[in-house]
């Protein structure tokens, strides 16, 4: 439980009293309680105000503001407010600003402008800190700290230089392993001496964000701006922890944000917080897969959901509306994936700068009478409701796919085959072909115990780290059903291309070995043609983008190219190896393909759908206690028919037995069931949900 004073779902939002008069605060109070509003995530950006100067703190509005918020029966998210230095400290001390990817030194203004090398900025940030845990641990209203906010962006200044190099001398300990690691005999770039070494931009190896002369200087110069924002947050971290060890610390995450390592972040963060703005064309199965993505950085631990929008965005180029129920809807499918809370930025819009227009459950008119504070306090009820049932309950699942940000930077970063090839879209690829099956899925990362799955997916697994594919091998060896995808096994960690063919050290495993590496051109298509019928997959399917020209060694080839010049070669194989399988996709195939596949080998295992139902109705479910909990979230715009009489299940919001669930449009269920006992592979599922 993330904090026992409050043995429910947290629900509120971030709240800037500081930008307002105090009698408004008075009517913010009343219209948090009519909301069901109980937590505040305040102090976000009010570093400027705690801290006039260099050597002067005045705590006294931050003090009415958490004294407010006891005496109206709410709690705070308290935030260090580390995310935005003072003005005064830019002006006095320069080394806080940034350096830009083009080499150009920032000025004051905006956000995330500290460099995190800066040791001014490391300095007042862990002093700070230090301050409010000090002066705020006893206070009542205290909840749960809120570290910076959203964490990212690079900095290139002469002190991330010199941090840099005593990163690498840290990493490989001596210039011969970097030069090795580098590969710097390429274009005569050996180094003999560390001052040597500076960072790769554009003034030096890069060219664009993605597009560099040397992969191993610019993935470790990722590995390493990620390292060093997570030193920032480490600082902070242990500073709150001196005061109050027994409050959590958290950060706001973005999802699949690309410069942080989050499974790295993770094992620092007491509970893992995320930030959920998708937009309104964004896939609902990639929504989902960033919150299962998040419920995996903790082993399956429930995170927080710090923030959303009650309706628009203010930075998108059409910052649409969310339709009425879609607020709710969206916000019981980050708690059917593992959220224990419902948080909103914000809880009162601004009336200036940049996010004047983003969406608050208290708008410019500023009363309660709008359809969007009329949906908040429906949700607000309704958490009240389920009270603390679903608090620390788990999402079952023997399916996975990994997910690895290293890989991602190292894919991306690649001098070919394809600009085309776009990680964390073909991930989801697979992900969304067992999301319309309504089959429950873990993201997980390269360091995660297989043993508790049946069935583990890869997708464009390039860069196969020590240690990995003994992994892969022992789960296949003991049963397991492994499949992984064109472009794998190529690199290792430092990526150094493994020898001796593709795809390397998976070779053994998948039973196969690939000669080339055909990339199609924008709008060209192979055809995957099956040997034989498997499950529902028979005939012929499209393929795209990447073309592996494999070649089986023992493996079954289960589907050959139908056209060019590797017309009759595998493109589908799969191989036994010990008890279970490893299987191959050495094309893109087109989604009915991957929906059919999957779809067959979750089943050879036992894994069925939670439900079946009509298109765009998603299901979800949590386990606590013996109890299952399913979710029915219609994501159409029309009303739905569900068939849940097999669950034996009672409607947790609105009472009675479940039989034909008829669900609204943009409408939301929730029912609870005995656990089922389907999860019989041993370990499978109560080895997840114990991890």
């Amino acid at each position: 439980m993330i904090n026992k004073k409050l043995p429910k779902m947290f629900y509120g939002g971030d709240y800037n009293p500081e930008q307002w008069d105090k009698p408004v605060w008075d009517e913010d109070m009343r219209m948090f309680q009519l909301a069901g509003i109980d937590v505040a995530t305040v102090n976000v950006f009010s570093w400027a105000l705690l801290q006039p100067s260099e050597n002067e703190y005045n705590f006294e509005l931050l003090d009415e503001i958490m004294d407010k918020l006891h005496e109206n029966g709410l709690y705070a998210c308290l935030a260090t407010s580390t995310g935005a230095h003072p003005a005064w400290m830019a002006h006095r001390h320069p080394d806080v600003l940034r350096v830009d990817f083009q080499g150009r030194k920032r000025k004051f203004g905006g956000r995330h402008n500290s460099c995190p090398n800066s040791p001014t900025y490391r300095k007042y940030a862990r002093l700070l800190a230090g301050k409010l845990a000090e002066r705020y641990k006893d206070h009542p209203a205290l909840l749960v700290w809120h570290v910076s906010n959203e964490y990212g962006g690079e900095c290139y200044c002469d002190n991330c230089a010199e941090a840099f190099r005593v990163w690498l001398q840290q990493r490989y300990g001596s210039l011969e392993a970097v030069n090795k690691a580098w590969n710097t005999r390429f274009w005569g770039h050996t180094f003999y001496d560390w001052e040597e070494i500076v960072p790769p931009n554009e003034l030096s190896e890069q060219w664009g964000p993605t597009r560099t002369n040397f992969q191993g200087i610019s993935l470790d110069y990722t590995r390493f701006n990620s390292d060093s924002l997570l030193e920032c947050y480490k600082e902070e971290h242990e500073e709150l922890k001196k005061h109050t060890p027994d409050i959590m610390v958290t950060t706001n995450l973005m999802g699949t944000f690309k410069p942080l390592d989050y499974f790295k972040w993770a094992k620092h963060m007491d509970i893992v917080s995320w930030d959920n703005y998708p937009a309104a064309d964004t896939p609902v199965s990639r929504t989902a897969m960033t919150h299962d993505l998040m419920r995996g950085l903790k082993d399956g631990a429930p995170f927080m959901l710090m923030e959303q929008t009650p309706s628009q965005q203010n930075w998108q180029p059409y910052n649409s509306l969310k339709r009425p129920g879609v607020m709710r809807l969206w916000s019981y499918q980050a708690v059917a994936r593992g959220a224990d809370t419902v948080m909103f930025f914000q809880l009162r819009r601004s009336v200036g700068a940049c996010e004047k227009y983003h969406g608050a459950v208290i708008e410019h008119v500023g009363h309660e009478h709008t359809r969007v504070f009329r949906e908040c306090a429906q949700l607000g009820a309704e958490l009240q409701q389920l009270g603390d049932s679903l608090l620390d309950s788990r999402v079952p699942s023997r399916a996975a796919i990994v997910f690895d940000w290293e890989n991602w930077w190292a894919v991306e970063f690649s001098s070919g085959p394809t600009v085309a090839l776009q990680y964390v879209e073909e991930v989801h690829k697979y992900y969304d072909a067992l999301y319309q099956a309504n089959i429950q899925v873990d993201m997980i990362g390269t360091d995660a115990d297989l043993s508790g799955y049946d069935v583990v997916i890869a997708p464009v697994l390039y860069m196969v780290k020590s240690g990995y594919a003994q992994k892969v091998e022992e789960f296949v060896q003991g049963g397991g059903t492994f499949l992984t995808t064109f472009f794998s096994g190529i690199v290792n960690e430092n990526d150094i291309v493994t020898l001796g063919g593709y795809p390397g050290e998976l070779r053994k495993v998948l039973g196969i070995w690939a000669e080339e590496i055909d990339a199609l051109l924008p709008g060209k298509q192979n055809r995957i043609v099956m040997k034989k019928e498997l499950g529902s997959l028979q005939g012929e399917y499209a393929c795209e983008m990447l073309c592996d020209l494999i070649h089986s060694e023992g493996a079954e080839i289960i589907a050959e190219y139908g056209d060019d010049f590797y017309q009759g070669m595998p493109v589908v194989t799969a191989n036994t190896f010990g008890q279970g399988q490893a299987w191959y996709l050495a094309s893109s195939p087109e989604p009915s393909f991957l929906q059919g596949l999957l779809q067959q080998l979750c089943r050879d295992k036992g894994i069925e759908p939670l439900l079946e139902t009509p298109a765009g109705v998603e299901v979800s479910r949590r386990r606590k206690d013996g109890k299952d909990y399913y979710f029915l979230l219609n994501h159409n715009a029309a009303p739905q028919t569900v068939d849940a009489a097999a669950l034996d299940a009672v409607d947790v919001l609105a009472g009675g037995k479940a039989g034909i669930v008829e669900l609204p449009a943009h409408g939301a269920v929730i029912l609870q069931a005995a656990a089922s006992a389907e999860d019989t592979r041993s370990g499978s599922a109560q080895g997840v949900l114990s991890r």
